[in-house]
C-alpha cells in the first residue's frame, strides 16, 4: 500500500505536517520510534503514581497563539486550556517581583523605573502583533507590513545586553527582560536575542501563557485525534533506521534534526547539501528535575504564587554570567532556573492536597552534570523550605533527554542554535529551506524556521512546500 505522504516523527510539527496535508485530501501516515506520539509534548508519572509530569515542557504561549494551531479545532478533542493569574514572576532577593500579567499596565508597574517606556513600547508591539506573528513565525520573505516589521526588527535585532544598557533603567524591569531572553537558551551579547525576550513578553499579553489542562500529553491528543479525524494513520513504536524502510509515498517529510537526517538517509543526498547539514550548529542543552511535593512551594512573594511560570536568577548581572557560563562549556554555581508548579492550576496532576513542580537551568550541550543541589538551592533562596515539601524528584541530564528524544541532540531542546546564522537559514541557507536535495523529501522539524518551540509552524510550511510538489 501506498501513501501521498510518509512523515518521520510525530512531535508538534510533524502533527502540524500531517494534518494540513490530510486536510488537502491526502493519505498520510507518521512513524514515531517511540510507543507514544507527541515528542517533547509528552506527560509521565515520572516520580509517583498519581503524580503526572511533563516531559520536557508544560507552559505554551506559542502553543495557544500559533496560527496554524489556531485554525485546527482542537478543543473538539479534548484540549482545554488553563490560565494561570499571572503568567510570570521574577523575585529578587530584596523581597520585591517583577510580573508578567495579561495587562500591560499592571505588569509596567512592576518595573520600578521604566513603567512609562514598557506601556509605549509594547502596547504598539502588542498592537502589531496580528500583522507580525505569521511572519515571524515562518521562513524569510518580503513582509506584507515593512514598517510594521521594522519597527519590531529595530528592536529585536539587539542583543538582550545591549537592550537592557540602552532602553532599561530599572534592576526590576532588566531583570525581567534577562529572563524572557534567556529562552533563547544563548549567550544574552548574542545578536538577535532580545527577540525571543520581546515576543514571549507580546505573547503573555496578547494570549497569555497558558498549560493544557490533564497534561502536555492533552495537546498531544488532541493533535493526534483530530489527524485520525481525517483519517491520517500513526505506526507507533516503529523505529526507523533508513528511508529504505519506508513504504511507498509520493513524499517524505522528517520531523527529525540534520543529524538524524543523515543517519536515516546515508548517500541518498546530495553530497553539497550533506555538507551543510553536518555543519549544523547544536545549542546548550539543558537539565531538568520533576518533583513530587506534599504542599506548594513555599515562594516568599506572593506573586509568584500566583504564577504559571517562575523565572529564577536574580539580577540582569547574575543572568547573564551564567548564560555566558555554560556558552563556555562552564556549569554556572546560580543558574537562571525556569520554574513551574502546574498544580497550583491544575490539581488533577497529582493526588489530592499533593503537589507536582518541575525547573531546568541551562547547561553545556552534552552534559552529564548533576545540578540537583544547584537548582534546589536557587529555589530555596526565594522559597525557603521548599527542601522540606520535596517527597520524590526525578532528575533528567542533558544526555538523559537526548535518549529520551533523538531529536534533542546533546540536550537542545530547540533542535539546533537560534543564533542570528541559524534563525531564518535553518538548517541551510535556502529560498525554501524546508526542501532538501532530493525531489519531494522535506524536512519539518524545529531545525527549520521558525525554530523551536510548541507552535507547528515548521510542520505547517514545510507541508506547504510539499503540497506544491503533489498539487503538480
Amino acid at each position: 500500500m501506498g501513501y501521498d505522504a510518509v512523515i518521520v516523527g510525530s512531535g508538534p510539527n510533524g502533527l502540524s505536517a500531517a494534518i494540513t496535508l490530510a486536510r488537502s485530501g491526502y493519505s498520510v501516515v507518521i512513524f514515531e520510534a517511540s510507543n507514544v506520539p507527541g515528542g517533547g509534548v509528552r506527560s509521565k508519572e515520572l516520580t509517583l503514581p498519581g503524580y503526572l509530569h511533563d516531559v520536557c515542557s508544560t507552559v505554551h504561549p506559542l502553543g495557544v497563539g500559533s496560527p496554524v494551531f489556531k485554525t485546527f479545532p482542537l478543543n473538539q478533542f479534548g484540549l482545554e486550556w488553563v490560565y494561570p493569574e499571572v503568567e510570570m514572576a521574577h523575585p529578587f532577593d530584596d523581597k520585591t517581583t517583577a510580573f508578567l500579567s495579561r495587562s500591560i499596565e499592571k505588569t509596567a508597574y512592576s518595573l520600578d523605573k521604566d513603567s512609562d517606556f514598557y506601556i509605549d513600547w509594547m502596547s504598539r508591539l502588542v498592537e502589531d502583533w496580528d500583522q507580525l506573528d505569521t511572519h515571524l513565525l515562518g521562513p524569510l520573505k518580503v513582509p506584507e507590513h515593512p514598517l510594521i516589521m521594522a519597527r519590531f526588527g529595530y528592536y529585536a535585532i539587539q542583543s538582550a545586553y545591549s537592550f537592557a544598557r540602552k532602553y532599561l533603567k530599572g534592576k526590576r524591569s532588566r531583570g525581567f527582560f534577562a529572563g524572557l531572553a534567556a529562552h533563547s537558551i544563548m549567550d544574552l551579547d548574542k545578536t538577535a536575542t532580545s527577540a525571543i525576550g520581546i515576543v514571549l513578553a507580546i505573547l503573555g499579553h496578547k494570549v497569555g501563557w497558558p498549560m493544557p489542562k490533564g497534561g502536555a500529553q492533552q495537546l498531544t491528543n488532541a493533535l493526534t485525534g483530530y489527524l485520525k479525524s481525517l483519517n491520517g494513520e500513526i505506526q507507533v513504536g516503529h523505529y526507523i533506521e533508513d528511508v529504505s524502510e519506508l513504504p511507498p509515498a509520493r513524499t517524505v517529510l522528517f520531523d527529525l534534526t540534520p543529524k538524524q537526517i543523515l543517519r536515516i538517509t546515508g548517500n541518498k543526498l546530495p553530497l553539497s547539501y550533506r555538507k551543510k547539514l553536518k555543519k549544523y550548529r547544536y545549542g546548550s542543552g539543558v537539565f531538568k528535575l520533576d518533583w513530587a511535593l506534599s504542599e506548594p512551594v513555599p515562594f516568599d512573594s506572593s506573586i509568584c504564587n500566583k504564577a504559571g511560570t517562575v523565572h529564577i536568577g536574580g539580577t540582569f548581572e547574575e543572568i547573564h554570567n551564567s548564560e555566558k557560563k555554560v556558552q563556555k562549556g562552564m556549569l554556572p554555581d546560580r543558574p537562571f532556573v525556569l520554574f513551574v508548579q502546574p498544580t497550583r492550576f491544575d490539581p488533577i496532576r497529582a493526588p489530592e492536597g499533593k503537589h507536582t513542580a518541575w525547573a531546568y537551568c541551562h547547561v553545556p550541550n552534552g552534559s552529564t552534570a548533576d545540578m540537583t543541589d544547584t537548582i534546589e538551592n536557587q529555589i530555596e533562596r526565594f522559597a525557603p523550605g521548599f527542601k522540606d515539601t520535596i517527597i520524590k524528584r526525578h532528575k533528567m541530564n542533558a544526555m538523559d533527554f537526548q535518549n529520551y528524544n533523538a531529536n534533542y541532540i546533546g540536550g537542545d531542546i530547540n533542535g539546533g542554535m537560534q543564533d542570528i546564522r541559524q534563525l531564518f537559514t535553518r538548517p541551510v541557507m535556502k529560498w525554501d529551506p524546508y526542501k532538501t536535495g532530493v525531489d519531494n523529501w522535506f524536512i519539518c522539524s524545529s531545525s527549520t524556521p521558525p525554530g523551536g518551540g510548541v507552535h507547528g509552524m515548521c510542520g505547517y510550511h514545510a507541508a506547504q512546500s510539499a503540497l506544491k510538489e503533489l498539487e503538480l
